[in-house]
């Protein structure tokens, strides 16, 4: 296996998160081959290396990726607010490492993506790679004239120097259907504000080749190997090679 840096092998290791690694190097906990490293940049090959965390010999874990329909009323962050809770307490025993993929806001609903694997978490969330996210909006109002030609030719929002173009939409009774290649901060209510419509309920049913399908609010499931083959396709990374990937059993 090819050199990668530090930080990533650590939170691959599932021993902490990319941005805690350069504190555990700094505090002189982590060595590799017995010696300390210049820094959480420093090259460290897996097959050949040993890297341990206060002593413990840490081991390189395949990526775990989770699909989550997240109920509203939850945060998608580490840190519970004073109001509502946070996403990961819906999952058992979420390693450190494990990170969301974009995000939800908190009255918003329905497929979101964790995993371990933070080179293809930056790349899914980074605008070049225009990965799709379809959204099912119910809404109040209905886009007039105007509206429809702005959705067709591209929404600009206040404040914002880029218009929003859907990739694809649909309006059929009170139903908004969108698929946008961005994730812009509540681009979605930002876009419907714009033309003048009411959010009812905000569902995102998929994320690239990942759909949510009929997973329940609160249910976590684990992406077929398929669907994770065509998230590091669509993002032009090789998908892993071995087969016997991290599983988890659904929350109940």
């Amino acid at each position: 296996m090819s050199a990668i840096r530090l930080a990533r092998f650590l939170a691959r290791a599932g021993a902490t998160s990319r941005r805690r690694a350069a504190d555990l190097v700094a505090a002189g906990r982590v060595l590799v081959n017995g010696r300390p490293p210049l820094g959480p940049g420093d090259p460290v090959d897996p097959d050949r290396d040993a890297v341990t965390l206060d002593g413990r010999l840490l081991a390189l874990a395949l990526p775990m990726w989770l699909a989550l329909h997240k109920p509203p009323g939850y945060v998608t962050s580490r840190a519970a607010s004073q109001r509502h809770p946070t996403v990961f307490t819906l999952l058992d025993d979420a390693p450190p490492a494990l990170v969301a993929v974009g995000r939800l806001d908190v009255l918003s609903e329905g497929l979101l993506l964790f995993t371990t694997d933070g080179e293809l978490a930056a790349r899914l969330m980074h605008p070049r790679w225009a990965v799709p996210r379809a959204y099912r909006v119910l809404v109040t109002g209905e886009p007039d004239e105007a509206g429809r030609r702005a959705l067709a030719r591209g929404v600009r929002l206040p404040d914002d120097d880029r218009p929003v173009l859907p990739l694809r939409w649909q309006f059929e009774r009170g139903v908004l259907e969108l698929e946008l290649a961005e994730g812009r901060s509540r681009v979605v209510r930002r876009l419907c504000a714009e033309l003048g419509l009411g959010v009812r309920q905000l569902v995102r049913v998929s994320y690239g080749p990942v759909a949510l399908r009929d997973l329940a609010p609160g249910r976590s499931r684990t992406p077929t190997p398929s669907e994770r083959d065509a998230l590091y396709r669509a993002v032009q990374l090789e998908p892993p090679q071995d087969t016997s990937w991290i599983s988890r059993t659904p929350r109940s």
